[in-house]
């Protein structure tokens, strides 16, 4: 679908993602043409929900998470693109790649993808991100230089950050993996990702609950049981 047949919020997030990726860094590189690179999502609250990896170019790889082309359904039933507000990605720009090379790259490519996992952890309030598979242990390296940023217009982002909107909308997702999962022959790490997700909801309903518990009446017993003895 062409830009301008987009709707507006929709062609809002994808001018504001391509803005990010074609940012350049010290040696004047877009950072969306690394071919090689690790990224992660950030939720509203700023709770790290996703890490991967990529050597086909971050550019294409956030671009097919965010307009869900990973078209297979336990794919999109793990990682909801509604809920990402920010995206940090680190490329990797290797001295030199040959086929020969690619293999020691792709071992470092690995390695760097297994220190961010570790690092979004720790950041984490609940310990855990989305990842349905289990990301290969290794030795922690030093990452490069990361740039992160806020890829939802401040219009969309206001609506969107609502507590209740995003409750239903992480309530939907839990559904329909939920579904997947009865459904399907699945692995351990996607009943890890239910569970995730249905402690990242928990979370969310009670901090709203917290903030709005001051300014609800209490019903009386006889209300909200109906007796009336």
């Amino acid at each position: 679908m062409a830009e301008k047949d987009l709707p507006e919020e929709v062609a809002g997030i994808r001018k504001a993602i391509s803005k990010y990726l074609d940012q350049k860094d010290s040696a004047g590189r877009k950072i969306g043409n690394s071919r090689f690179g690790v990224y992660a999502f950030y939720d509203y609250d700023g709770e790290p929900i996703y890490v991967g990896k990529t050597d086909e170019k971050l550019r294409v790889r956030i671009r097919r998470h965010m307009t869900n082309q990973r078209t297979d359904a336990v794919a999109m039933s793990v990682l909801d693109p509604f809920e990402v507000a920010d995206i940090e990605v680190w490329p990797i720009y290797p001295a030199k790649v040959t086929d020969k090379l690619l293999p020691e790259i792709r071992k470092q490519l690995g390695l760097a993808e297994y220190t961010v996992f570790q690092k979004v952890l720790r950041e984490s309030a609940l310990h855990a991100v989305l990842n349905e598979k289990d990301i290969p242990k290794g030795t922690l390296i030093k990452l490069p230089p990361s740039f992160r940023a806020r890829i939802i217009p401040d219009a969309v982002y206001n609506l969107r950050k609502h507590p209740d909107i995003r409750i239903a909308r992480r309530a939907s997702t839990i559904a329909s993996l939920a579904r997947v999962i009865s459904e399907r022959n699945v692995s351990k790490g996607l009943r890890q990702t239910l569970l995730t997700q249905a402690r990242r909801l928990e979370r969310l309903a009670r901090i709203r609950f917290d903030q709005i518990s001051g300014e609800v009446e209490v019903e009386g017993a006889d209300e909200e049981t109906g007796d009336n003895d």
